[in-house]
């Protein structure tokens, strides 16, 4: 099965706040590998923009740190998949570590709902 999966970086790590990152890694995936990896930059960060944006890239899942509960209810209600609380990895060892299904969580470093 095809899929997209996108991760917001930081400095090269996963951004530990979804909203602040610098841009945004997109694996496209098929039977449990990366077939193609791409950075993004997305736009000007505003509330509730990056789920919409994400959408329109084709995205069904997102691997995150921290989220707030509006970013979550949004991009659920975009028919995104959101993974929170991964550790800070690279984009690429998180994707993979998922599509192996040993991707490790701890708790959501975002700890507000605006």
């Amino acid at each position: 099965m095809k899929t997209k999966i996108a991760v917001p970086v930081e400095t090269g790590k996963l951004c530990a706040h979804f909203g602040h990152c610098e841009s945004f890694y997109i694996a496209d995936t098929e039977d449990g590998k990366i077939t193609d990896e791409n950075e993004i930059v997305p736009p000007e960060h505003e509330p509730g923009l990056y789920p919409k944006w994400i959408n329109g890239q084709g995205v069904s899942c997102i691997i995150a740190g921290g989220m707030g509960g509006k970013a979550r209810m949004l991009l659920k209600e975009e028919n995104i998949k959101v993974v929170i609380s991964a550790e800070s990895k690279t984009p690429r060892e998180l994707v993979e570590d998922y599509l192996k299904g040993s991707l490790a969580i701890g708790e959501n470093s975002c700890n507000h709902d605006r």
